[in-house]
């Protein structure tokens, strides 16, 4: 039998990490993080290695949480939105509360939503490129691109402008 506690004691941080860069909140990204985990323990029983690594596995069940967890946060504060529109990751909120740097937090909130959810994977959840990929359905080549266009961006928000003059 797997061992489900050392699959949570190995995937946990990265798990809350990915949930934390996209939602800017440590209360949400610990009660999504549970949430994962808690969906995961019950579906163990069905997991197939030989169909997705574990960590594939956790970070798809935390992205499904994620985007319901949009949905309701749109559906309490809009009466009716499109399809495209519920997929779109919100901003983060202006309160820094994960204890990152500010500039850093406002640098990751200038992102668009599939750069910060990439940002989010490879930064906060410590995945490769290539399980980035897996994950998301994009070619390794494109998750290269837009990470490495997405930290071109932050860093040159992050940097500090000459003065002139």
């Amino acid at each position: 039998m797997r061992d489900f506690a050392g699959i949570y004691e190995q995937h946990v941080d990265q798990v809350y990490g990915f949930l934390a860069y996209l939602l800017g909140s440590s209360a949400d990204a610990e009660d999504l993080t549970q949430q994962t985990f808690e969906r995961a323990l019950r579906a163990w029983g069905r997991y197939d290695p030989a169909r997705a690594r574990t960590s594939t596995w956790l970070f798809a069940i935390a992205r499904n949480l994620f985007l319901d967890h949009c949905r309701a946060a749109r559906a309490a504060s809009v009466t009716a939105a499109s399809d495209a529109e519920l997929e779109t990751v919100p901003a983060m909120p202006d309160q820094p509360s994960l204890g990152l740097d500010p500039d850093l937090e406002r640098a990751l909130r200038g992102l668009a939503p599939r750069e910060r959810e990439l940002i989010a994977l490879r930064f906060g959840g410590d995945l490769s490129g290539e399980e980035i990929a897996a994950l998301t359905g994009l070619s390794r080549a494109n998750v290269q691109q837009i990470l490495s266009r997405s930290l071109r961006r932050m860093r040159a928000w992050l940097e500090p402008q000459p003065v002139v003059g």
